[in-house]
C-alpha cells in the first residue's frame, strides 16, 4: 500500500505560481513512478507530469512543458509540482498518483484525494 496526501492548492492570478506537494508513505514507494494529473469541471482527468523516484527522470504533457516542474525529495518522501506562468485553463483539481510505466503508458495504482487549483484571469 502507498498513501498519498496532496497540499498546496489555492487561488492565484494568471501569471502567478503555486507549488503542490504530495507526501508519500508506504512500502517500497521508491520503486514507483510518481505523477500528477488534473481534472477540470466537465472534463476527463488528464496527465500532467511524472517522475521516476529512483532516477529522477521526468516527463511532461505538452500543455505544461516549460511552465511546470516535477521533482522529488528523497529525505522528505515528498513529490512536488512547481507551477509557473499559470493560466486560467490550468484551473482543476490536481491529483498525485503512484504507478509504473510500461512502454509509453503510465499505469496508476494509487491516488491522493486531490487539491484544488484555481487561476483567475
Amino acid at each position: 500500500q502507498v498513501q498519498l496526501v496532496e497540499s498546496g492548492g489555492g487561488l492565484v492570478q494568471a501569471g502567478g505560481s503555486l507549488r503542490l506537494s504530495c507526501a508519500v508513505s508506504g512500502r517500497t514507494f521508491s520503486t514507483y513512478v510518481m505523477g500528477w494529473f488534473r481534472q477540470a469541471p466537465g472534463k476527463e482527468r488528464e496527465f500532467v507530469a511524472r517522475v521516476r523516484w529512483s532516477s529522477g527522470s521526468t516527463y511532461y504533457a505538452d500543455s505544461v512543458k516549460g511552465r511546470f516542474t516535477i521533482s522529488r525529495d528523497n529525505a522528505k518522501n515528498t513529490v512536488y509540482l512547481q507551477m509557473n506562468s499559470l493560466k486560467p485553463e490550468d484551473t482543476a483539481v490536481y491529483y498525485c498518483a503512484a504507478g509504473s510505466v510500461r512502454g509509453s503508458y503510465y499505469y496508476t495504482q494509487y491516488w491522493g484525494q486531490g487539491t484544488q487549483v484555481t487561476v483567475s484571469s
